[in-house]
Order: C-alpha cells, then sequence, then structure tokens
C-alpha cells in the first residue's frame, strides 16, 4: 500500500541551531567521532527493540537478527549507516531530532567559553551525538520506520544543518532507521572502507551487536554490484559484550571507549570498577565515575546511568533502582543472571536480588572512590569539585554506608580560609586541640558570609578549626551526619558555647562575673526588642564584633530557615537569641543611657546588625538607615 506523500519544512528550535554551528566548529578536529555517535544510537535503537520484543514478539515481524551496516558509496560522496532496531513515528522524529529536550540547555550555552578544546568536553556532556554528522556532512538525510507499524508509516528527514529540516512521509519496506551523509568535499576521505574500518575498531569495537560492511573485495566493485553481491557482508567488529570478557583480556583504551559509548561522552572517565559476582547471585557489573558533571545532574529525576542488561538481553537504560539518588551520576551496565527476562520496573522495586545487587553496586562504587582519595588525591579533587555537592545527599540517604561517605567529605575551614573544599574530617581530627572534644562548623549562605562570621571570633584567638559550611545540601547532610569518629559535631551558632576544657577557670568566673554585672542591660534591651527575639544574653563568643544571633541547640539555624522560605515552604520561624559583647564600646554605651527612646534605638540596631553580619535580610530596612542615621547625627553633635 502507498501513502500519500506528506511534506512539510520546519524550523529547528534556536538551541539546536545554535548546537549545529557549535558543532560543527568546535568538533573540527576530531572529525571521526561521528561514525561513533551514530553507531552508538543505532546500538541503543536495537537494545530498545529487544526489550519492547520481550511483550511483544510481533515486532521483530520475522527478522530478530539485529545488526548495523555501515556502507560508502565513492562517487556519490556519501556514508550510510543503517540498522533493523526501533525505529521512529514522525513525532517522534521531531522530538529526537527537531528539538533538544534537556533541562539543562541554558547552562550548557552559558558554559560555552569560545575555547574549541574546552567546548568540545561540553559539547560531549550534554550528549547530542546525532548532530556530530554535520561535523562532516553538508547535508544530512535520515529515513525511519517504527517496529509494528507497516510501510506507508516510514518517515524521512533531511537537512544541511543551517535552520531548517523537512520532514516527509515515504513508503519504507524494513523497520529501523538509516542515515546517510553526504560528505563536505574536505571530508571525502571519509568514503572509505579501510578508514570506517579502523574508524570502527576504534571506537566501536565493544558494540555488542554485529556491525558488517560489504568486505573489501566487494568494495571495488561497487560499480557492478547486483543484490546477489550485497550479501557478501563481513563483521567488522568484535560484538561480544565487553563486561562478559576476562579483565585481563581488556586493554584500558577499550574500556574507555566502552564508556563514551554507554554514557555518550567524549571524554574519558575518572576510574571504573568491573567486577563479577558469583554464589546467591550472579552477576556482572562494570561501573564508572565520569570526569565531569551531566548538565543535568541536579534534575534528580533525571535517571540515565545505569542499562539494565538479564543474561546479556537489554532490558532497560534508566533503572533507578539499581543505583542511589546521590550516585545519579555513576555509568555503566549491570548484567544479571537471575532476574527473569520479562521484568517489570515494579518488579524491580520489589526485588530481593535488585536489593543485593544495589547494595553491592554501591559499594563497589564508594570502594573506588576511596581508593582515588587514598592513591590519586589529584583525580580524586577534580571528582570533588564536580560531584561533591551530590555526595553529601547520602549522608541524609543511606545511613548503611554512612560512615564511608563520611570518610569522602571534603571542607573548606578556617584553616587556610579559602572557598577550596579540601578538608577531610580525619584531616580535621588530626589537627584538633588535645583538650578539644567536638567537632566545629558553621552553615552560611556565601563563603564570604561563612568565613567572616562574628560567630568565629574566639574561635579564631584560640586557634580552634571550623568547618566553613556554605552549599545548600549541608543543611540536609547534616541532618544524616551528627558525630564522627565518636566526636559530635556541633554548630558554632547554636546553643551556649561551651569550649569545655579549652577554657580555664579565670576565664569562665569572668564569664559569669559579666553575666550578672550586665544582666540590667541585658533586661532592658529585650524589653526594648520585645518580641523579636526569645533572649538576650551576654556572650564570650564575640572579640571584635558588639552582638550575633544564636538559635537554641535543637531549633533550626537561621541558614536553613532562609533555605526554606526561598524554596516557598510555609513554616513558623524559632525566635534568635541576642548575644552581645560585654567588651564592646557600643554594649557599654547601654550603662549610661537613660533616653528610653534612644536604648531601643540603639537595641534594635544591635539586632539588625547581627542580623545583617550572618547573611538575614531585614524586615524593614528604612527603619534601620533611619535609626542609624539619627543615632550618627547625634554623634556628630557631640
Amino acid at each position: 500500500m502507498t501513502t500519500d506523500t506528506h511534506k512539510e519544512t520546519l524550523g529547528f528550535e534556536t538551541e539546536v541551531t545554535q548546537l549545529l554551528d557549535l558543532m560543527i566548529h568546535s568538533l573540527y578536529s576530531n572529525k571521526e567521532i561521528f561514525l561513533r555517535e551514530l553507531i552508538s544510537n543505532a546500538s541503543d535503537a536495537a537494545d530498545k527493540l529487544r526489550f519492547e520484543a520481550l511483550t511483544d514478539d510481533a515486532l521483530f515481524a520475522g527478522d530478530s537478527d539485529l545488526q548495523i551496516l555501515v556502507d560508502y558509496d565513492k562517487k556519490k560522496n556519501t556514508i550510510t549507516i543503517r540498522d533493523n532496531g526501533i525505529g521512529m513515528t514522525r513525532a517522534e522524529v521531531i522530538d529526537n531530532i527537531g528539538t533538544i529536550a534537556k533541562s539543562g540547555t541554558r547552562q550548557f550555552f552559558q558554559s560555552l567559553t569560545g575555547d574549541e578544546a574546552k567546548d568540545a568536553k561540553l559539547i560531549g556532556q550534554f550528549g547530542v551525538g546525532f548532530y556530530s554528522s554535520f561535523i562532516v556532512a553538508d547535508k544530512v538525510t535520515l529515513s525511519t520506520r517504527r517496529a509494528g507499524l507497516g510501510p506507508e508509516h516510514g518517515v524521512r528527514w533531511s537537512s544541511e544543518g543551517k535552520g531548517k529540516y523537512t520532514l516527509e512521509t515515504v513508503d519504507l519496506d524494513h523497520r529501523g532507521t538509516e542515515v546517510t551523509l553526504h560528505l563536505k568535499k574536505e571530508a571525502s576521505d571519509f568514503a572509505d572502507g579501510w578508514r570506517l574500518r579502523n574508524i570502527i575498531s576504534k571506537y566501536s569495537d565493544h558494540i555488542t551487536l554485529p556491525i558488517k560492511m560489504v568486505t573489501e573485495s566487494e568494495d571495488s566493485k561497487k560499480e557492478e554490484k547486483s543484490k546477489e553481491d550485497e550479501k557478501k557482508l563481513e563483521t567488522v567488529n568484535r560484538a561480544s559484550a565487553l563486561w562478559t570478557r576476562p579483565k585481563k583480556e581488556i586493554k584500558d583504551e577499550e574500556y574507555k571507549e566502552f564508556y563514551k559509548h554507554v554514557a555518550h561522552d567524549f571524554e574519558d572517565p575518572l576510574v571504573w570498577s568491573h567486577n563479577r559476582v558469583e554464589g546467591k547471585q550472579e552477576y556482572t557489573s562494570l561501573l564508572y565515575i565520569p570526569a565531569r558533571a551531566q548538565f543535568d545532574l541536579w534534575d534528580r529525576n533525571s535517571r540515565h546511568g545505569i542499562k539494565l542488561y538479564v543474561q546479556r538481553v537489554f532490558i532497560m537504560d534508566d533503572a533507578e533502582q539499581l543505583m542511589p539518588t546521590y550516585l545519579r551520576f555513576v555509568r555503566g551496565v549491570i548484567d544479571s543472571s537471575d532476574l527473569p527476562l520479562n521484568v517489570s520496573r515494579e518488579i524491580l522495586q520489589e526485588s530481593r536480588e535488585i536489593d543485593g545487587i544495589r547494595a553491592g553496586s554501591v559499594k563497589k562504587v564508594l570502594d573506588s572512590l576511596k581508593n582515588m582519595a587514598r592513591k590519586k588525591p589529584e583525580d580524586y579533587e577534580k571528582f570533588w569539585n564536580e560531584f561533591g555537592t551530590v555526595l553529601k545527599e547520602g549522608l541524609a540517604e543511606d545511613q548503611n554506608n554512612n560512615k564511608t561517605l563520611a570518610k569522602l567529605l571534603r571542607f573548606a575551614s578556617t584553616k587556610d580560609d579559602i572557598e577550596k573544599q579540601n578538608v577531610s574530617l580525619d584531616e580535621y581530627i588530626e589537627r584538633m586541640n588535645k583538650e578539644q572534644e567536638k567537632i566545629y562548623y558553621i552553615t552560611a549562605e556565601t563563603f564570604a558570609a561563612a568565613k567572616n562570621s562574628p560567630h568565629l571570633e574566639i574561635f579564631r584567638k584560640k586557634g580552634i578549626e571550623v568547618l566553613l559550611l556554605t552549599d545548600r545540601v549541608d543543611e540536609w547532610m547534616l541532618s544524616g551526619l551528627s558525630e564522627y569518629e565518636d566526636k559530635k559535631l556541633h554548630s558554632v551558632s547554636k546553643g551556649d558555647l561551651d569550649l569545655g576544657d579549652l577554657e580555664d577557670k579565670e576565664e569562665k568566673k569572668k564569664q559569669e562575673a559579666s553575666a550578672e554585672e550586665f544582666k540590667k542591660i541585658t533586661d532592658s534591651i529585650k524589653a526594648a526588642l520585645g518580641d523579636k527575639v526569645k533572649d538576650v544574653r551576654v556572650t564570650h563568643r564575640l572579640t571584635d564584633s558588639p552582638s550575633c544571633l544564636v538559635s537554641e541547640e535543637h531549633e533550626m539555624g537561621a541558614n536553613m530557615e532562609r533555605i526554606l522560605k526561598a524554596a516557598g515552604q510555609d513554616f513558623s520561624s524559632a525566635k534568635p537569641i541576642l548575644e552581645i559583647n560585654p567588651e564592646h564600646p557600643l554594649t557599654k554605651k547601654f550603662d549610661n543611657e537613660a533616653d528610653d527612646k534612644r536604648l531601643a534605638d540603639w537595641a534594635n540596631i544591635l539586632f539588625d546588625q547581627a542580623l545583617l553580619s550572618e547573611g538575614g535580610q531585614l524586615d524593614d530596612p528604612a527603619a534601620f538607615v533611619k535609626r542609624l542615621n539619627k543615632l550618627l547625627l547625634e554623634i556628630d553633635k557631640k
């Protein structure tokens, strides 16, 4: 049956047009990767067909021998890559090729530097393999038919990569997808059998499907090639699952190329772990840790890290049950011998086998990170800079691996006063004062706010190191990290400050005397501030600043309140405690202040200054400015 041709010309999304231009220019020095990307797409299409055919064998339509064909035509200056995989409908072609449905699109373009080498890596992380065709082609034609649909549902897509593409309905007698590249004049050397074989061997030898080409003897007689000749094909890749081979037989380059296939990345991974588990459960895992964060890393619902196979048959490529959310950056494959071939997501959620595989895989990933931190600290620093914030989520989510994760954490601290997070908890404990019993930290919205917080003044004076926590996830992380190696973690901005044996008896006596001496002043300030504060008290945590705000030991901190408010959460905030420095000239002024109105103005200024110093926002900034100006003018008159 012949269908009426439905042809239309459509425009790419603006982002696609920009991306095409970037692909052509940024990756010009590594043009041959186009073939790797197209073969990888063809392999994915075959995997998807296998999976759907588990519940609908009719999709094979008598053709279950899945393969990829690569051909070329010197006269026409073309290369063709064809698969008999799942294929696409017209709507799927528009969605998959005409648009980029990615949450990180804007961030991607903002990250571009103009440096070709750096931008090439960014493009690889964004995962836009099909568009690499335009590195070598000035026109690309794609013909496809979805498995299960008739010949009249074929679709042909064509574009010169200049902002528009044509789409038409055509008759296709075979399912799957065929991509034909009309090569640029300067890329005509790719229309060569040996060149293509070398590229396939270099980048795609691990593809589990056979990649076939016409035998080279036949290639030389293409002009006289008959239909019978076309059947004389040879497999040009190893066509075996890399993860099933013994580790000692696999070269590092093969591991790296397989990663680029499975992760659709252009950059080598930082590390990988290849393991075969036998016993109660039998499965093989090959897990990779990338060198650079993906653009959708912060989308916790985006899951495309681990491909699940059962007895080498692809099942799904976003099996969230195989890896916890905080390890969503991990890429790789897991191949089980125990799960049923018709496994569903519902079965995965209730499977003890999956729970065991997940626990074992998480352990392998964390072991790899521990080894990297110990043996290759420079690589671990790269990892932490890219994925550290995500790894912190695990402290709140994964109690089973809490201790291991805590060892992997890195923080900024007052030791160096730099923003780089390079201090481990073990290093902190090694440097602790002999009398110190707690691990001290402060949370703030920015590094500057943490570093310059008045809460740190007594700690700096006594040489006590404090961890500076400024990632938004830190507040959540702390809910799962109350202690480490029997040392309690303690916020310097919460509760009464008790430095224990770090203070001598004379200091403690002086503090008690100050509290009694200033009781009248603290009572007056509390009365002036009313319901703004829970209490006002003298503190010894300040050495230079006149005041600061603290929370009760077990109440929500000010930084956490700001985060929740920014997220639109509705909650009743706790009143802070205002602490004043009895040695500061401003607080001493209260002792001689007889005018209640002026005392109230000074009290409110102390409160507002303390709020601003910790990164808070004033409820009435105009009132603060008015009070401050008034008092400054009065001082000037004197």
